[in-house]
C-alpha cells in the first residue's frame, strides 16, 4: 500500500492542537539567516487556518509545517528558495505556497526553485495572480496556479484556461468558525490556494505525477 500523501505548508506555522488541525506529522522553521530550527510554532494564525483548509479536504494526508513567517507575514526570496526545498530534500509530494511576490527580480530564482521541487517530485500550488497582479512562483510553468473565485463554493473548485494554461478557481473562505461571520475571519487569495491543495494532495494519492494530478482534476 502507498503511504499517505506529504504536504508541505510553507506558511507561518501550525497549532498542531488546533481542533481543525488534529495535529501534524512534523515541521520545521527557517529564520532570514537561513537558520533551521523545531519551532514550527504558528505565531499569527494564517499558517494555523491554512492547515485547517487543506486537512479538511485531505484528511488523510501526512502535513508538514514549513514556518517562513514569524511576527509579520513577510519572509526574504531566500528564505522561501530554501523552504522549497526543504521540501523537495524531505520528499514531500505537495506544496502549499499562500504567500508570492509580485518582484519581477525574483523570478529566475524562484524558477530554478520549482525546476528543482519539479525534478524531486513536488507539486507546487500557488497562487497565479489576485486584483491584476501576476504572482510569483505561482504565474510559473510546473507550478499549479490558483485564482480566487468568491462565488465558488469551498467544496468545489473550477478549472478554467487562462491564456492556453490551465488553472484553478477556488474559494477564499477558510474553514468557518461559530460565531465569526465570514468577512470577519481571514479570507482571500491565500485560502483559495489552500482550498486548492486539499484537492491537489487528494489527486496525488491516486497520481504520481503534475500532469496526472491535471488532468485528474480536469475531467
Amino acid at each position: 500500500m502507498p503511504g499517505a500523501v506529504r504536504v508541505a505548508i510553507i506558511d507561518s506555522g501550525v497549532h498542531a492542537a488546533h481542533p481543525h488541525v488534529g495535529g501534524i506529522a512534523g515541521g520545521i522553521a527557517i529564520d532570514d539567516a537561513g537558520r533551521e530550527s523545531g519551532d514550527f510554532v504558528d505565531r499569527l494564525g494564517h499558517g494555523t487556518a491554512v492547515t485547517a483548509a487543506i486537512r479538511e479536504k485531505a484528511p488523510d494526508a501526512d502535513l508538514f509545517a514549513v514556518r517562513v513567517f514569524d511576527r509579520t507575514l513577510t519572509t526574504r526570496v531566500a528564505t522561501l528558495v530554501h523552504a522549497i526545498d526543504w521540501a523537495a530534500r524531505a520528499r514531500m509530494h505537495v506544496a502549499n505556497l499562500s504567500l508570492g511576490t509580485a518582484n519581477a527580480a525574483h523570478e529566475a530564482i524562484l524558477a530554478d526553485a520549482v525546476a528543482r521541487a519539479a525534478h524531486a517530485g513536488v507539486i507546487i500550488v500557488s497562487a497565479r495572480d489576485d486584483q491584476g497582479v501576476r504572482w510569483l512562483p505561482g504565474s510559473l510553468p510546473g507550478v499549479i496556479p490558483v485564482q480566487l473565485d468568491w462565488t465558488c463554493p469551498r467544496d468545489e473548485f473550477r478549472p478554467a484556461d487562462v491564456d492556453g494554461t490551465t488553472v484553478f478557481r477556488a474559494s477564499g473562505y477558510p474553514r468557518p468558525i461559530p460565531g465569526v461571520p465570514p468577512d470577519r475571519n481571514l479570507h482571500g487569495i491565500s485560502f483559495a490556494v489552500a482550498n486548492m491543495t486539499g484537492f491537489v494532495a487528494r489527486a496525488r494519492a491516486a497520481h504520481a505525477t503534475l500532469d496526472a494530478v491535471v488532468r485528474a482534476l480536469v475531467a
